[in-house]
């Protein structure tokens, strides 16, 4: 399918969603919102497919929401933007069955911040940060950046880094354990769409349900989540891709997964 704002490739197992308004650097508008969640679903639903790389065409990941566009927005239209456009786009990486691996260049900002900290892992070029940009604007960060950012550095760095609105270079991204890598710029996509390759021939089920079990955990107690593993880990021991992994482990060869 045809975007204006957003382009998408499939490379052997890897999708690559990438945001394209380069001339705004990627602010989101109506339009790109809409694609987004439309692009995500066709990649989701594309049975090749395993990892998903989550990226900005030009000198940024994205600047956040489209000031222009935003300025003319009522108090109730901001709310209805968020939880029925916003909201959708960050839960169809949560949610999603496969590994969505964030390649960021350049600034991360406002709510485009969001959409790289809900993926499931980061990867930063050297010059590249994150800017929690509300406060500046007199504006409370949106589209779960709250969530994201108390989990990930506790309570008092989280309320620092917003009020206080520090852009978070990626040497400290990955410092604060907010990105798991940090990369020369100019090799910032191959090694994205190479680190996707290899999670891609990893074992889908088991990838899926520790996505699943690892998200559901940072809201439940040791209790649930001991319930939760054991339920998957029955799913996945019936598996046929079990069966593959230990008739490989015992021939000294790579398994072949199927996802079944």
């Amino acid at each position: 399918m045809a975007y204006e704002t957003i382009k998408t490739e499939v490379d052997g197992n890897v999708g690559i969603l990438t945001l394209n308004r380069p001339d705004t650097l990627n602010a989101f508008t109506t339009k790109m919102r809409a694609e987004f969640r439309a692009a995500a679903a066709e990649l989701e639903a594309d049975p090749e497919v395993r990892c998903i790389v989550l990226t900005g065409e030009g000198r940024a990941f994205s600047a956040g929401a489209d000031l222009k566009e935003t300025a003319g927005l009522r108090d109730t239209t901001v709310e209805r933007v968020l939880v029925e456009e916003y909201k959708p786009c960050i839960l169809a990486i949560t949610n999603s069955n496969n590994p969505w691996i964030a390649a960021v260049s350049g600034p991360a900002s406002g709510i485009g911040a969001a959409f790289a900290q809900a993926c499931d892992l980061m990867i930063m070029g050297e010059g590249a940060y994150i800017y929690m940009a509300f406060a500046a604007i007199a504006l409370v960060p949106d589209g779960g950046n709250t969530w994201q950012m108390v989990r990930q550095l506790g309570y008092r760095r989280a309320f620092e880094a917003i009020i206080e609105g520090h852009k978070i270079p990626a040497a400290q991204a990955v410092e604060w354990g907010m990105s798991n890598k940090m990369v020369p710029d100019e090799s910032l996509q191959q090694e994205a769409r190479d680190w996707a390759a290899r999670l891609a021939q990893a074992a889908p089920l088991s990838v899926r349900h520790v996505k699943k079990v690892l998200r559901a955990a940072m809201d439940q107690d040791l209790e649930a989540t001991i319930d939760q593993e054991s339920v998957r880990q029955n799913e996945c021991i019936g598996s046929k891709d079990f069966a593959e992994g230990v008739s490989a482990f015992f021939e000294k060869r790579s398994p072949a997964f199927k996802g079944r």
